[in-house]
């Protein structure tokens, strides 16, 4: 689906812009030439005098790459809950859903248990439903014989190598800008700013999207973590030529994390804002994700314990534990 696609395109330049620090790409100046005429060690020729240097960037870098991944691989071992505001306009119709669910960890993912429509809780009996699926789930997971888990295991692993080799594969796609200092969410960032590199060849339909993206980060001074990151489409993009549909120019995706355990930073709200063309169709979206109550759960085998316990006391949701 064009969508899907557009809002993966926009989360890997996010990605992209934790790496390209580390990239061969210009810092705090305004051409390749003065980066270039700067000695290892020393900021670029014209950059502010506060700028960090080439090597300050790099090492800092290498820092975040190492935070992000480790934030990545710990993700899926807590739960939360996320709440979605979409607002969805079609040529047909226009609609507003509010929805908060349970993100719980399944040993190859995760799932989404709903647990409130609107202002309006669901029934007990359903809550109960979706957690005896979750347990379920795990069981199966739980079983390394069982050929749906070996599947599950596989597919979850290959969504994360995807990932991994995408954005190194399109570590030329950008030239890297530093812009700045800013406080962003009470703490004190560097601002970096990323561009199309026009000298990037794409050599698919995935990477040639990223050409028409930019992107922005704020980056924690203090703990070098991701804090803020957006990715605006600049340009239309199309998809088959056209004819399956086209993301327009003004897109947005925007991303913010938070400290939720000692050096574990992850993501506390998503902003999606998009229009275009599905087919001959025209829509709009606009959603919002509002993640909070992380919990850690740890291992496969913890996550089956905290659901079998909840099911054998009964334990409802609270909105307000």
């Amino acid at each position: 689906m064009p969508l899907r696609f557009a809002i993966s395109i926009l989360l890997a330049s996010l990605l992209l812009a934790d790496a390209m620090p580390a990239a061969q790409a210009p810092a705090a100046s305004s051409s390749p030439a003065s980066s270039s005429s700067s000695q290892e060690g020393e900021a670029p020729a014209g950059a502010p005098a506060d700028a960090p240097s080439e090597a300050e960037i790099h090492a800092r870098a290498e820092k975040l790459m190492a935070n992000q991944h480790n934030n990545d691989e710990v993700l899926d071992q807590y739960e939360r809950l996320e709440r979605y505001i979409d607002r969805t306009t079609t040529a047909k119709s226009r609609s507003t859903e509010d929805r908060t669910y349970r993100v719980v960890p399944t040993g190859g993912g995760t799932l989404r248990i709903l647990v409130k429509n609107g202002d309006k809780l669901v029934e007990p009996a359903e809550y109960r439903r979706q957690m005896q699926l979750w347990e379920s789930i795990l069981e199966m997971m739980s079983r390394p014989n069982d050929s749906r888990a070996r599947t599950a295991a596989e597919k979850y692993a290959k969504r994360k190598r995807e990932r991994a080799q995408f954005v190194e594969a399109a570590g030329q796609a950008y030239l890297t800008t530093w812009v700045g200092r800013e406080a962003r969410n009470g703490r004190a960032c560097d601002v970096f700013e990323l561009r199309p590199n026009p000298s990037f060849r794409s050599r698919s339909m995935f990477q040639d999207a990223l050409t028409h993206v930019t992107a922005k980060t704020w980056v924690d001074r203090e703990t070098i973590q991701l804090v803020r990151g957006e990715a605006h489409v600049t340009s239309d993009i199309s998809f088959g030529a056209g004819i399956l549909g086209k993301l327009y120019r003004g897109g947005l995706v925007a991303m913010e994390q938070a400290e939720v355990a000692p050096g574990v930073w992850l993501p506390m709200r998503y902003e999606y804002d998009f229009s275009g063309r599905k087919f001959l169709f025209p829509f709009e979206q606009h959603q919002t994700i509002e993640a909070s109550r992380y919990r850690y759960i740890g291992s496969l085998r913890d996550a089956l314990a905290v659901a079998r316990d909840e099911l054998a006391t009964g334990k409802p949701f609270r909105e307000n534990p």
